[in-house]
């Protein structure tokens, strides 16, 4: 595990051009020639990955992107797949000679969906909880549950997805989650000043002066959409479209920590394939941020 001095750095504002406008992130900085490419969860952003940039900048140029609809990201989704196609726009955007895309949760899939399309020549890949196990046929049925209207209500519920708040009620919410993350069944043993930097950065200012949570139940509800005839889909079958070396990391109360034998499948299908398991819940890139950028700074030094 690597140790020692947390920087406090938030990363510099970057805009990153994709096809109908601007994603935001934030640029780390750092060290080598190796850039690594944070991409967050659904209803995360950027700033999640503040505490595991602060321990990857020593070894590598670590940048993390607010994919669309979320964070400070403007542009919404159209369809299923723009979330993770914009990917290719943003690696073309970053000068590097050697790229590895780190993905958590959803981000997960998005990372090895843009390589599986060729849309990205990634050196790695590192899968955060993330994974996609099951077929087509079991896959199809769980993706159109988040069409349903109840799904929507309690994803309104739990973490106010799409609600609009004046800034004293934005505030109030933000400070809310801080108190409330030592015992949040995700957010248990993140650091206070990194929840505030999330839960600030999940909110963006509409042109009525409220500010607005993101993502809104409506991008929720069409990236859950996709075909089930294309080509790349979140089922299992997307890892044979995938050439580079993948390291999947596994925490033990994370949301595929029941599944362990089905992600060592995967791992057994092909080299170059890497399990990691940690003791964390599902937010991994919040709550054991030095565990995981040990994890990813020995994926960077394996491709050096």
């Amino acid at each position: 595990m690597l140790t020692g001095r947390v920087s406090m750095m938030l990363g510099r504002q970057i805009e990153l051009p994709v096809g109908d406008g601007v994603l935001s992130g934030l640029d780390f900085g750092g060290q080598g020639t190796t850039v690594v490419l944070l991409v967050h969860g659904s209803g995360h952003n950027a700033a999640v990955w503040i505490d595991v940039a602060a321990r990857l900048v020593d070894h590598c140029h670590a940048v993390a992107v607010d994919v669309r609809g979320h964070g400070h990201s403007e542009p919404i989704s159209s369809t299923p797949e723009q979330y993770w196609r914009d990917l290719g726009d943003v690696v073309a955007t970053l000068e590097r000679d050697r790229l590895v895309l780190v993905g958590h949760s959803t981000g997960g899939y998005a990372v090895t969906a843009a390589v599986a399309a060729g849309l990205v020549d990634a050196a790695a890949l590192c899968v955060v909880d993330g994974m996609v196990l099951d077929d087509r046929g079991t896959a199809t049925p769980a993706q159109a549950q988040w069409q349903a209207p109840e799904a929507a209500e309690r994803l309104r519920k739990i973490f106010r997805y799409g609600w609009r708040a004046d800034e004293q009620q934005m505030h109030a919410y933000v400070e809310q989650c801080v108190s409330e993350a030592g015992t949040d069944w995700l957010n248990a043993g993140a650091r206070p000043e990194l929840v505030r930097e999330v839960m600030r950065r999940a909110f963006l200012r509409r042109a009525d002066e409220l500010w607005e949570r993101r993502p809104a139940i409506e991008e929720i509800a069409t990236v859950s959409a996709p075909s089930p005839h294309a080509v790349i889909y979140p089922s299992v079958d997307v890892y044979a479209h995938v050439r580079c070396p993948i390291t999947f990391v596994l925490p033990d109360h994370g949301f595929y920590a029941q599944r362990r034998d089905e992600v060592q499948a995967v791992v057994e299908a092909a080299p170059g394939r890497k399990l990691v398991e940690i003791a964390a819940n599902h937010n991994v890139p919040m709550t054991q941020p030095a565990d995981l950028a040990t994890v990813i700074v020995e994926l960077v030094r394996r491709q050096l």
